[in-house]
């Protein structure tokens, strides 16, 4: 085991982002995928692709974790050649996931009765910004697991959010955040595609939105990359699909309306039902402009 060493499980977009940071500054740092092309990647970059989620866990006492959701968490953690078992008491685990609150609060229960430590820390921003360090993170933690990886954090984040001590209290700031990302994504994509059968020239309409008061973030981003017919995938449209979807249940358990979230959620299930979950979430404009899209 190498003093310092952080492990990343699942070298995504996101997670491939943060291993590229780790890496820039010289941190030891290990790694699991189950695609041999992403640990050949993470090979190129220095870092030591592992076989097995318990295999990288003898190797580091920080280990990261960026897969999409709490069944995929449960494989890392727990099944057969799982991190949590290999891991030495005292080890920290930071989940950067977009997941359920109930389950990350649960799960720190799990870890806890193993004499581990859970950092709920999920992320925003986007792979460019986890390449960069720049990304955003929601933190919470009781104080002492969160020291533990205050000098990781400043490497991989341009900006930490510490926003309570109890595993859940971040997800929960995540899924606000991601109701926002995805209602703010399918109305600028019905929008243009509006636009576009309004006559409209499409890459002008969106220069005077980002210019205006119709601006946001993710469709300033995502929009262009539609436009120009980049398919390459850097977050998926079943990804958001199931963030939204957790808004809509978290809406339903605190007894609050969700009109907008349920919207959006509407909107990305209808895109994955028609083939488009696996493409890159900007595909929402072609859905919108799918010839049998509602008049």
């Amino acid at each position: 085991m190498s003093d310092g060493a952080v492990g990343v499980i699942g070298t995504g977009a996101m997670g491939m982002g943060v291993v590229r940071s780790l890496r820039r500054h010289g941190i030891v740092t290990y790694t699991r995928d189950v695609r041999a092309e992403a640990n050949d990647e993470a090979r190129a970059l220095g870092a030591l692709p592992c076989a097995s989620p318990a295999a990288l866990a003898r190797e580091a006492t920080l280990v990261l974790i960026l897969v999409v959701d709490d069944r995929q968490i449960d494989d890392v953690l727990f099944a057969d050649d799982g991190a949590a078992a290999a891991l030495p008491a005292g080890a920290t685990v930071v989940v950067c996931s977009t997941v359920d609150p109930q389950y990350v609060a649960s799960l720190g229960e799990r870890l806890a009765a193993r004499s581990l430590a859970l950092v709920d820390a999920p992320v925003s921003g986007g792979p460019a910004k986890a390449s960069a360090g720049t990304m955003t993170m929601m933190v919470s933690a009781t104080p002492d697991a969160r020291r533990r990886c205050d000098a990781v954090f400043a490497r991989i984040a341009g900006r930490v959010f510490v926003v309570g001590d109890l595993p859940g209290q971040a997800a929960t700031f995540k899924v606000v955040n991601n109701l926002l990302a995805a209602a703010n994504l399918a109305a600028g994509a019905e929008a243009i595609a509006l636009a576009q059968r309004a006559g409209l020239d499409p890459a002008a309409v969106l220069d005077v939105v980002s210019a205006s008061s119709g601006a946001s973030w993710i469709v300033s981003d995502r929009m262009p990359r539609a436009l120009s017919g980049d398919r390459g995938v850097r977050a998926a449209t079943r990804v958001l699909a199931k963030d939204v979807g957790l808004a809509v249940a978290l809406a339903a358990r605190v007894g609050t309306p969700a009109a907008f979230a349920t919207a959006a959620h509407r909107a990305f299930t209808d895109a994955v039902a028609a083939g488009f979950g696996e493409d890159d979430d900007s595909s929402m404009l072609r859905f919108m402009q799918r010839e049998d899209a509602p008049e």
